[in-house]
């Protein structure tokens, strides 16, 4: 089967190596999901949605468990980030100043892609950023 980078696919997580997990691509092929770029736990033999990130000159393909694309992720973060709001009665005790792992813990996402979409949702006037975290304007 031929992929094409942000193609959806399905995943089978394999073992992990120095440089990430090995995954098995809609049970056929063989590729590489980065350590670094994971904001969640994982295990051999978890199953996950994912992404073709790259394919490599040797062949090889990189995977990703969010979609390709700055625009697709922003707005998936946005949203992950309005529905935590909304399940915590509209006030998250994080803001931009937290450390990367307190984002990390609690958003499973990076602390860039954090502070990503709290620009987007403050921009749009759907959050107050305070000293004490953040808030949902409808609250």
């Amino acid at each position: 089967m031929s992929y094409k980078v942000g193609d959806k696919v399905d995943l089978v997580i394999g073992r992990l190596s120095r440089l990430g997990f090995t995954v098995l691509i809609d049970k056929d092929v063989e590729g590489l999901l980065y350590k670094n770029e994971l904001y969640v736990k994982l295990a051999e033999g978890d199953e996950k949605v994912g992404f073709i990130k790259k394919i490599r000159e040797d062949g090889g393909i990189d995977v990703s468990l969010q979609p390709i694309g700055f625009k697709k992720t922003l707005v998936k973060n946005e949203i992950k980030l309005l529905d935590e709001l909304k399940k915590k009665e509209g006030f998250i005790a994080l803001h931009d100043k937290s450390s990367p792992d307190d984002i990390k813990h609690q958003m499973n996402m990076s602390k860039k892609a954090f502070k990503s979409a709290i620009g987007g949702l403050y921009r749009l006037k759907l959050i107050t950023l305070e000293d004490d975290g953040i808030h949902l304007v409808e609250y």
